[in-house]
């Protein structure tokens, strides 16, 4: 049976796109962390350069990548905060994942208009 507010219908399902998404996650904090060290190590860390790095093809992707593995972590975490404690009040957990799901909507949107 799908669940009417999960993200993938199951929960083995979830389970791994919340790996996979932490992954991704890990991995362009890796990148823009390093980035970061060697051009302030090196003297070179300034706002033309951080731009020039950030608006690269690769970045701008592996950004918008990662806006999105943020957005379906985030809704996962949520909903299975929101599914396992707050069980008593069917209103209250309808009315904070709505509020959850255009918070998210709105990162991500904000996210691609700050990319493209």
């Amino acid at each position: 049976m799908k669940s009417a507010t999960g993200l993938t219908g199951s929960g083995s399902r979830d389970w791994v796109v919340q790996r996979l998404s932490a992954v991704v996650l890990g991995l362009y904090t890796i990148v823009v962390f390093g980035w970061v060290l060697c051009h302030s190590l090196s003297g070179t860390l300034d706002y033309a350069n951080w731009y020039g790095f950030m608006m690269t093809m690769p970045m701008k992707i592996f950004s918008l990548l990662s806006i999105l593995a943020l957005a379906g972590h985030a809704w996962i975490g949520m909903w299975t905060i929101f599914t396992d404690y707050i069980n008593n009040s069917v209103g209250l957990r309808l009315v904070l994942q709505a509020a959850t799901v255009i918070s998210i909507v709105v990162f991500v949107l904000w996210g691609v208009q700050i990319f493209w």
